[in-house]
């Protein structure tokens, strides 16, 4: 990637959602929303602060985040949609689920 965010601001690339749901039912292209989940592929240095300092960025690369539905700026780069975002829009962040949770699931 050919883009470094400034201070406190994070490149996130969506992650696409599944074409249908549990049940089965495929939700066509009309009625899909953009999905609210992505992956950070960038970050910057850090905010700074009142009294000139840098503090460090809790996100880091390859994080899997939530954010807000109207969060951010959208970019193309090299045909792959980015938004570019500070890291207060972000949500929360997805810890790696255990894989025995997910047989169940």
């Amino acid at each position: 990637m050919n883009i470094r965010p400034l201070y406190d601001r994070i490149v996130v690339k969506r992650i696409a959602e599944r074409e249908t749901t549990r049940s089965g039912i495929i939700i066509p292209d009309s009625a899909k929303e953009k999905p609210q989940e992505g992956e950070v592929m960038a970050v910057g240095h850090g905010k700074r602060l009142k009294d000139g300092k840098l503090a460090a960025l809790d996100v880091k690369v390859g994080a899997r985040i939530l954010f807000g539905k109207y969060s951010g700026s959208e970019i193309t780069l090299d045909g792959v949609e980015y938004i570019i975002m500070r890291e207060d829009d972000v949500l929360g962040i997805l810890d790696p689920a255990d894989p025995a949770a997910k047989k169940l699931a």
